[in-house]
């Protein structure tokens, strides 16, 4: 729970960081691009009052100053246009060397663009009605990259968090793996010792009373601790897969349960071909199995039915194991695998996280729910 909190936390740090990185951009881009665009009709102003100081001139007019502050415009594509929007001078718009009606179509396409956008100067020329020049400007290259660098500012920041919400997930998934590696290892460690004596003294008692109806029954449990021991030492290493045949593994794990739950709980095997097998660590896919099963007896209260079944499709077999118990709330659906999550009020929450973790990690499968209602049941299909 500390670390799922922990990485909430930083997760919403970093969302919300990302956030007002983003407003503030967005904001102080505003002004800028604002006071910009402020500045560029202002200097379109003069230059459109040197284009008519230019027209009017006479023999004792001064062009130096006009013609300098004409020719200092080499940012601001402009378009000067008459009344009937003929196209008169332009400047700073790129157009293809080639055919001049193609170019002239282009400046002028570009002139009625600009006279959308309301980027127009009017400058009279004489006292007619039509006596006039538009001015037609676009925004500088340089007003563009601002309006636009916010929004990629915007990309990169929220790219940089979902980066570094990844890398603390697999932070995370890499120290529960460790810790899961490291906890299974030392269980097996501890259990050889006292499953070593075990033994020992079984051996001993069949000496002792060779007759004694309990000594074997003693000893299949005995073998069975040693089971999980072997288990828990095959967690965090590649297990050896074989082929297994598949009717014999699941019917192992029906007796072996049948035996140790309720009379009230009936656990069948659907028939299944006894020639389909499955390449798979045995030892550690019966552990799946048995741990689905257990989950489906607390399911069920100690009542009810629990069926397995096993087809194949092309090179995949589906394993589905379906009990009658009171099933999975949707909103706990995705939930149910993850580690530490269970509805039981005693209980670690990690046999169905273990149960992924060897079809999925181990064996390259899947395990997921395929169908669940309330009050019904559930069923869990493995596909390997």
């Amino acid at each position: 729970m500390f670390w799922t909190d922990k990485i909430r936390q930083v997760k919403i740090t970093l969302v919300v960081t990302a956030v007002v990185i983003a407003a503030a951009s967005l904001v102080v881009s505003h002004f800028l691009v604002r006071d910009l665009a402020r500045e560029e009709r202002q200097r379109m102003e003069i230059w459109a009052e040197a284009m008519h100081t230019l027209s009017q001139a006479t023999e004792e007019t001064d062009l130096n100053l006009v013609l300098k502050v004409i020719e200092q415009n080499n940012t601001i594509p402009v378009v000067v246009v008459d009344a009937a929007g003929n196209v008169q001078t332009y400047r700073n718009v790129p157009v293809k060397a080639g055919n001049a009606a193609d170019s002239l179509k282009v400046i002028t396409e570009k002139a009625q663009t600009m006279r959308s956008r309301q980027q127009t100067i009017k400058v009279q020329m004489g006292e007619g009605k039509d006596d006039y020049l538009l001015v037609c400007y676009d925004d500088s290259l340089l007003l563009m990259r601002l309006a636009y660098y916010p929004y990629i500012q915007l990309g990169v920041v929220m790219l940089f968090v979902v980066i570094a919400i990844f890398a603390l997930l697999t932070s995370k998934r890499a120290e529960q793996n460790k810790v899961w590696v490291g906890l299974s290892k030392e269980t097996a460690h501890q259990l050889g010792t006292p499953i070593s004596s075990l033994m020992a003294w079984t051996e001993m008692l069949r000496e002792t009373y060779p007759d004694d109806t309990l000594i074997p029954e003693m000893d299949k449990d005995v073998r069975r601790l040693q089971l999980i021991a072997d288990r828990f030492s095959k967690i965090g290493s590649a297990p050896e897969r074989r082929s297994v045949n598949l009717n014999e593994m699941l019917r192992s794990v029906v007796d072996y349960m049948n035996r140790r739950t309720s009379q009230r709980v009936s656990i069948t095997l659907q028939s299944i071909a006894d020639d389909l097998t499955v390449f798979v660590n045995r030892h550690l896919f019966e552990w799946v199995f048995e741990n689905l099963c257990k989950n489906a007896v607390d399911a069920m209260a100690g009542s009810g039915s629990i069926t397995i079944s096993a087809v194949r499709h092309g090179s995949r077999v589906f394993i589905d194991v379906t009990d009658t118990g009171k099933g999975i709330e949707r909103g706990n659906v995705k939930n149910v695998f993850r580690p530490g999550f269970t509805t039981k009020k005693r209980g670690w929450g990690l046999g169905l996280s273990l149960a992924r973790r060897i079809v999925e990690e181990y064996h390259h499968g899947r395990i997921y729910v395929l169908r669940t209602e309330v009050g019904k049941g559930t069923t869990f299909r493995i596909e390997i």
